[in-house]
């Protein structure tokens, strides 16, 4: 086998909630909790910290696509089972246990933010509370048009959790924040991409491939500039 198609080769990770793979330098994450819409429990948290961590043991690696299986990109928190949710509030586990699993969420995101290769954001259907910020923390953003935004936890009686606030006052500033997230009014990707949230928003049906060329589009770049404008980007913003 040549040192090309070695490099090439498709490598994968079993995880219990997400799907992770690479090849070459484009990797690609899913969500995979398609029957309740990719919505986000703790072992989601804990893998997707997890993934960041082995794509960048992935040296070659330059672009991760990131993106949500079934009619969803993501649900948000998983009041069913999440540290959010009156379920898990009433588990019996200790306050320290439950002051932990909170911090799962902006550990998952900010280890996301982080990794070292370009982050496409693929999304769908719906990109609710948590998996609006998980789309915040990739570094650009393509959805279909008619993907469906809003930040219901007030109305939930909860705070925006895992650095959302202050990641969407750098993306998008503090007046529309605070609207969106206070209100916990819907709004369309026309509205998210006019108010910078958004890179591009495409028709349903070319979504795939309108990331797929973007990511071949950034892997074709001299991959030190790229970086260092990343880093640069996050430094300015942070």
């Amino acid at each position: 086998m040549s040192e090309t198609s070695e490099a090439m080769r498709k490598e994968t990770r079993e995880f219990k909630t997400i799907r992770v793979e690479v090849e070459g330098p484009l990797g690609r994450l899913v969500l995979n909790r398609p029957e309740r819409l990719n919505a986000v429990n703790a072992t989601v948290l804990q893998e997707l910290a997890e993934a960041a961590r082995w794509f960048d043991a992935h040296r070659e690696l330059r672009v991760v696509v990131v993106s949500g299986a079934g009619r969803a990109f993501c649900a948000g928190a998983d009041l069913k089972d999440s540290p959010a949710g009156e379920g898990f509030a009433r588990s019996g586990k200790s306050w320290l246990y439950r002051r932990e699993v909170g911090q799962y969420g902006l550990r998952a995101a900010d280890a996301l933010e982080q990794m070292r290769a370009v982050t496409i954001a693929q999304v769908h259907g719906h990109a609710v509370g948590g998996g609006l910020v998980l789309t915040a923390v990739c570094d650009l953003r393509v959805a279909a048009e008619d993907t469906v935004f809003f930040i219901p936890e007030v109305d939930i009686g909860l705070p925006l959790a895992w650095g959302g606030i202050p990641r969407l006052v750098r993306e998008i500033g503090p007046a529309m924040t605070k609207e969106l997230v206070m209100t916990c009014r819907r709004f369309s990707a026309a509205e998210a991409k006019a108010m910078g949230f958004l890179n591009r928003v495409v028709a349903p049906s070319q979504l795939e491939s309108e990331v797929n060329q973007l990511a071949a589009d950034l892997i074709a770049k001299p991959s030190v500039p790229l970086v260092v404008t990343k880093d640069h980007a996050l430094t300015t913003l942070s």
